[in-house]
C-alpha cells in the first residue's frame, strides 16, 4: 500500500516553508519558503533526514540560485514562469550515494534529440462517434482509479483509489477524460495552484488498445484551453525520460524541455528519471 504523501506548513523564528513529504519515493519537496534562507534549508534538511529521505528537491527564486549553489545543491531544472510569471529552478540534494546512480542518462539523452527532429503542433485525432470527450465531474473517482490501476502497476500518487481521485477534486485538480460505451479509456489531468498561477499536467494514462491515436494530446489541449479561461498561463509536465511517445506529445503541443530529474520517483516497478517540459500559455 503506497504511504500518502502530505503537504505541511512549518514555521519558525523567521522563516516559513510549504513542504511536500513523501515517504513512498523516499523524497522531500519544498514548494515555497518565506524568511531566513539558512534557516529554510536547515529545516528541510531536518524534515528529510526524520523519514530517512534519500532527496531533497527545493523550488527556488531566481535570486537565491546562487545560496543552493553554496551550500551544495544540484540544479536539474528550470520551470519558466512558475512563481506569477517569475522563473522557478529545481535544486536537490542527495542523501544517499545509491539515489545517484543511474546507467539510463546517456539514452534518455538520445530521445530528447529524437524529439526535437519531430514537427510540432502535431494536434490529436478526432475521436469516432462512439468515444465522448468530457470534463471530468465528481463521481468519476472510481472510473478514473480503474483506468489508472489498469495502465500503471505503480505510481506516485494514490491514484488506484476512487477515494484519492475524489479528494483531487475537492483540491482544484481539473480532469479530461475519453469513455466509450461507460468506459474510460484515457484521461489527462491539470493540478492547478491557484496561489502562483500554474498547473501541472499529469496522470495521462490510456489503454493499451486505444494508443497511437492521439488521444492524450486531445486531452492535453482540452486542458490548456481550461486554463487559460482562468487566467493561468505557465503549464508544466514532468514526463517518464524513457517515455519517447509522452515526450515527443509534449514537444509537438509547443513545450520546452527545461532539464530532467534525477531518480525522481516510482513508475512502474522502478525509480525513474523524469523531464520537464514547460509551456507558456499566453503566447
Amino acid at each position: 500500500m503506497i504511504q500518502q504523501a502530505q503537504t505541511k506548513t512549518i514555521s519558525g523564528d523567521s522563516y516559513t516553508i510549504e513542504v511536500y513529504v513523501d515517504p513512498f519515493n523516499k523524497r522531500v519537496r519544498i514548494d515555497d519558503y518565506r524568511g531566513n534562507l539558512k534557516k529554510v534549508i536547515e529545516t528541510a534538511e531536518r524534515v528529510s533526514e526524520k523519514i530517512s529521505a534519500e532527496k531533497l528537491i527545493c523550488k527556488v527564486r531566481q535570486e537565491h540560485f546562487t545560496d543552493f549553489i553554496e551550500r551544495g545543491y544540484i540544479c536539474e531544472a528550470k520551470l519558466d514562469g512558475y512563481f506569477l510569471g517569475s522563473d522557478a529552478y529545481f535544486f536537490c540534494k542527495y542523501f544517499q550515494s545509491e539515489r545517484l546512480e543511474n546507467d539510463q542518462w546517456i539514452f534518455e539523452d538520445q530521445i530528447i534529440k529524437n524529439v526535437y527532429l519531430l514537427q510540432r503542433h502535431s494536434k490529436g485525432s478526432i475521436p469516432p462517434a462512439s468515444v465522448t470527450l468530457r470534463k471530468a465531474v465528481n463521481g468519476d473517482g472510481r472510473g478514473l482509479a480503474k483506468l489508472y490501476r489498469e495502465v500503471f502497476q505503480v505510481y506516485p500518487t494514490p491514484l488506484h483509489d476512487p477515494n484519492y481521485v475524489e479528494k483531487t477534486f475537492s483540491e482544484g485538480t481539473i480532469y479530461y477524460l475519453l469513455e466509450q460505451e461507460g468506459e474510460i479509456i484515457s484521461a489527462a489531468s491539470a493540478e492547478v495552484n491557484a496561489v502562483y498561477k500554474n498547473a501541472e499536467l499529469t496522470d495521462c494514462a490510456t489503454l493499451m488498445n486505444y494508443r497511437k491515436h492521439g488521444y492524450v494530446k486531445l486531452l492535453l489541449q482540452k486542458l490548456e484551453e481550461e486554463l487559460k479561461s482562468k487566467n493561468i498561463y505557465c503549464a508544466y509536465s514532468l514526463s517518464r525520460a524513457q517515455s519517447f511517445g509522452m515526450n515527443a506529445a509534449f514537444y509537438q503541443l509547443g513545450y520546452d524541455y527545461r532539464g530532467r530529474l534525477l531518480n525522481n520517483c516510482y513508475i512502474y516497478d522502478q525509480i525513474e528519471n523524469m523531464n520537464l517540459w514547460v509551456k507558456d500559455l499566453s503566447n
